[in-house]
């Protein structure tokens, strides 16, 4: 392999030899790259060890290291993770097109082992569990076995994928959340790989397929979330496209205040670099506020960087790092590499480390961050605590004028014998859930002190109240039974639900029949307050409207107060045994007592013994059976594992790209459609194409399960494409769900049926969205599916990263519109027939896109409205997937060639 550099070269950590591709060879050699910011500085080594004249050349090292911080991104590289991390949600369906492709391979005469993962691949299942039970001491345990009964089918195909292909560990279910799992025991920082003569070191760098792969940021590791198709790509060698990005340094100063956490500051980051603008680019954490951060805040600030739209939010490696690595039980042996190799590179910060240069900066002075939420559909929709109550009685007024509902509605509903009156604003579900929380030992603590005050005063939580607590990591329940704060939880009914995502993901299962009843009856707008990240409307569950985002502790006071429109520095939260008012400041912990509790109750040894064995897994699980064989015996009877189409018919080399004419808009949809809008996770209506496919094929809808658990099966996914019950499709107005008009003969139908109608017809489909098309979970089903109803092109006013690259990957044509037009102002409403133009001589010389395509928009009447639209594929590798209908084709051919 050439290295026009110099090769590696020698570091001693202690009485053990490693090589290294020593940064500093650039600097000698003139480059300026010691102020480079941090996050580059990991991605340049990455090019200096891949350099293979080939897929990475000099000119790649030598143009980020000469990188210009106020260029716009326009060089390509090829990002070679170190590993690649999967959750099930997405892993299942990832496991499924490998299998398909070891098929394909051997169909086409090539060998299907040579279908088999290059780099170390992780999956944590942490996805299928849902609150069936809660409130009760047993709910963790019915829950776990419901969630084999539910699953045991993937479980077994993922135990023959652990089996089957190399390098591929799964950590079993009812362990913790991936996130937190990569956070407490998987992340190398460092990484050693056998090498001759001696072991090779460098960062650990990787790629997941969930969009809160950034948490781990928070330790120095630089990685971001991606599609599954992109995971697959990466899994099997393929390096990660990108343009070198912008850098944004985000400085922090001081400390923060009494009363706030580290959930106030992520929110208010969120909003801060929301407005700001960081699609697409990287955000470095620095400045003297570092200090008086520990990891676990750090973490839970990397976490949300999807929600702020930036790629990664990085804090670089210092003593607090070696600290944590420590405390979570890393061999002592990697703490000293990670050391060594961050100073010996110029990536340990010190308080004295000059800050790096920039693209861009910002300031946050700690001291100012005050107790928020945010919501009612948004994360970056900060709220003051002490505005919540007018702001949440404004956005109902928005609600009900959107849904027609009354504002004085009431609905009664009978708990336990007893008749309770639910009104708009009913806080229906409290949950204590998220990685981006739970990791985080001081808001967790403060949860469990303030649920101990509340019981000593006397106060329950309201019964119309679904709680339930679902930590990341077995650590948690751990310290938290050590702190003595287990049982005060427990009364207030925050009883352990089960180790995994959970209400965050919209596992929240379904509300007591009555409380659904007088929901539906009263049409009312009910609340959920959870300590996740995200909080689409239709999310995290279907009865319940308004979604609030809160820390931990914020969520018990909420499950006390039990309504959203209450004033909780104003108004007592409830009345001890003497009917004296108990306020929130009243209960609420002071850091001091927070910190004390945090210093006697988490312990190194927790996090070992949980540890131990984190890849054996319960009884449940061991006794699964592990089918045997190369390549995956598919159960035509199945109804969570199909064998997927995208390999059917596929040529051993691609046709050029033509144009798309006489295409029909299958939605026009508005701003921020978010990939749960396209692809939900959460439950299968039983009227629904999918609800219905999943009857016909002999499943009875308590069987249903999940969308999320049915992304092996392309037959249910297509169908629940576009399925979000809060999806509003302007061509059908005033109607909320996945539906649409099929043309030209104005039936109004669901989205599946219409676009199975056109697909007989040999009508390409497109879809028009505003701006933010895709945010939200890294999904890359919101790709799959519209490619399987037959969409060609997506037209758009600007995209999330990773949903735009899944389109690509899927042979979906991303294309934007000019700045300052859309739909609306081209005065386009879906009808139209739609052409575009040009594709051919943009796509089929070899070149990236870039350019612009020309759309023609033809009316029934004859009259046309032509614009150009931007062709949103960034990189020649991206040009070149699309050539080949997608990544996964593109990867298959390159493997037949040998």
């Amino acid at each position: 392999m050439p290295n026009h550099f110099g090769g590696p070269s020698l570091l001693r950590v202690g009485d053990r030899e490693y090589d290294i591709y020593r940064l500093d060879a650039l600097e000698d050699a003139g480059f300026p790259v010691a102020r480079l910011p941090y996050s580059l500085k990991i991605l340049l080594e990455c090019l200096l060890r891949t350099e293979d004249g080939r897929v990475v050349t000099a000119d790649d090292v030598a143009a980020l290291a000469r990188w210009d911080p106020h260029a716009e991104p326009s060089r390509e590289i090829a990002f070679t993770p170190g590993r690649v991390l999967l959750q099930d949600f997405t892993g299942v369906p990832a496991v499924v097109d490998l299998a398909a492709m070891r098929d394909a391979m051997d169909r086409m005469g090539g060998d299907p082992r040579r279908i088999n993962p290059l780099q170390p691949v992780e999956l944590v299942i942490d996805h299928s569990v849902q609150v069936d039970s809660f409130g009760t001491p047993d709910a963790f345990h019915l829950n776990a076995e419901i969630e084999f009964a539910r699953n045991r089918e993937r479980y077994v195909f993922l135990r023959w994928g652990q089996k089957a292909f190399d390098g591929f560990r799964v950590v079993p279910p009812d362990t913790g959340i991936v996130h937190q799992v990569n956070l407490e025991y998987l992340a190398r920082v460092i990484f050693a790989r056998d090498a001759d003569p001696r072991p090779l070191a460098y960062p650990d760098t990787l790629v997941g397929t969930d969009s809160h792969t950034t948490m781990i940021n928070g330790l120095g590791v630089l990685g971001w979330g991606v599609g599954g198709i992109e995971a697959e790509a990466a899994m099997l060698g393929q390096p990660v496209s990108m343009l070198v990005p912008q850098v944004v340094g985000f400085e922090l100063t001081g400390r923060l205040p009494e009363g706030a956490t580290a959930t106030d500051l992520v929110l208010t980051v969120t909003q801060v670099l929301r407005r700001k603008g960081v699609v697409g680019k990287f955000v470095e954490f620095y400045g003297d506020g570092l200090a008086s951060l520990p990891l676990a805040d750090r973490a839970t600030l990397a976490n949300m960087a999807p929600e702020y739209g930036a790629t990664c939010g990085i804090f670089p490696v210092d003593a607090e790092t070696l600290r944590y690595l420590e405390f979570t039980g890393r061999p002592e042996a990697q703490v000293r590499l990670v050391e060594a190799y961050a100073k010996e590179q110029g990536l340990f910060h010190a308080p004295d480390t000059p800050a790096a240069i920039y693209s861009d900066t910002l300031e946050l002075d700690l001291g100012r961050v005050e107790p928020s939420l945010a919501g009612p559909r948004r994360p970056q929709d900060r709220v003051r605590l002490r505005e919540s109550k007018p702001e949440f009685e404004t956005a109902l007024r928005e609600m009900l004028q959107v849904s027609g509902g009354a504002p004085g509605a009431s609905a009664e509903c009978v708990l336990d014998g007893e008749t309770h009156e639910l009104r708009h604003g009913a806080v229906v579900i409290a949950s204590i859930t998220s990685c981006t929380n739970t990791s985080n030992p001081s808001v967790m603590i403060a949860a469990g002190l303030l649920a101990k005050k509340a019981v000593e005063r006397g106060l329950s939580v309201k019964p119309w109240v679904k709680t339930s607590l679902a930590p990341g990591s077995k650590v948690v329940t751990d310290y938290l039974k050590d702190a003595g704060l287990m049982p005060y939880l427990e009364q207030l009914r925050f009883h352990l639900v089960g180790y995994g995502c959970m209400t965050c993901i919209g596992n929240s299962g379904p509300l007591p029949l009555p409380i659904h009843n007088a929901i539906e009856q009263g049409g009312l707008v009910a609340v959920s307050v959870l300590s996740g990240n995200r909080n689409f409307e239709g999310r995290i569950q279907p009865d319940v409207r308004a979604n609030y985002l809160a820390s931990p502790p914020l969520v018990v006071a909420y499950a006390l107060a039990g309504r959203m429109d209450t004033d909780l520095y104003n108004e007592p939260l409830g009345a001890d045994p003497r009917g004296r008012p108990v306020f929130l400041r009243d209960i609420w912990p002071s850091q001091h007592e927070v910190q004390e509790a945090v210093l006697h109750s988490v312990r190194a040894d927790m996090f070992r013994k949980e540890y131990a064995d984190v890849f054996e897994g319960a009884e449940m699980w061991r006794a699964l059976p592990v089918p045997e064989g190369d390549r995956f015996a598919w159960d035509p009877g199945s109804t969570y594992v199909k064998h997927p189409p995208y390999f059917e018919g596929m040529p051993a080399e691609p046709g050029p790209v033509p144009d798309i004419t006489g295409a029909r808009a299958l939605a026009l949809l508005g701003d921020s459609v978010t990939t749960d809008h396209i692809s939900p996770a959460g439950s299968i209506k039983v009227d629904s194409p999918a609800g219905k496919h999943l009857v016909e094929h002999g499943v009875p809808p308590e069987e249903f399960n999940s969308y999320g658990s049915r992304r092996g099966n392309h037959e249910v996914m297509v169908r629940g494409t576009f399925a979000n019950i809060r999806l509003r499709n302007a061509m059908v107005p005033g109607i909320e769900g996945g539906f649409t008009v099929h043309l030209p003969d104005g039936e109004r139908t669901t989205i599946y049926d219409a676009a199975m109608k056109y697909q007989e017809e040999g009508v390409p489909l497109v879809v028009l969205a505003g701006k933010e098309y895709g945010s939200g979970s890294s999904r890359d089903w919101a790709a799959k599916g519209p490619r399987l109803l037959g969409v060609r092109a997506v037209i758009a006013e600007s995209y999330e990263r990773i949903h735009r690259s899944n389109l690509v990957g899927m042979g979906v044509l991303p294309l934007q519109f000019r700045e300052g037009e859309n739909a609306a102002s081209l005065g386009l409403t879906g009808q139209e027939r739609y052409d575009i133009e040009g594709l051919s001589s943009l796509l089929n010389d070899g070149s990236a896109g870039g350019g612009e395509a020309t759309v023609r928009a033809t009316r029934a009447d004859g009259s046309v409205t032509g614009f150009q639209a931007r062709v949103r594929i960034d990189t020649l590798r991206e040009a070149q997937y699309y050539r080949h209908g997608g990544i996964l084709q593109y990867v298959l051919r390159q493997l037949l060639k040998g």
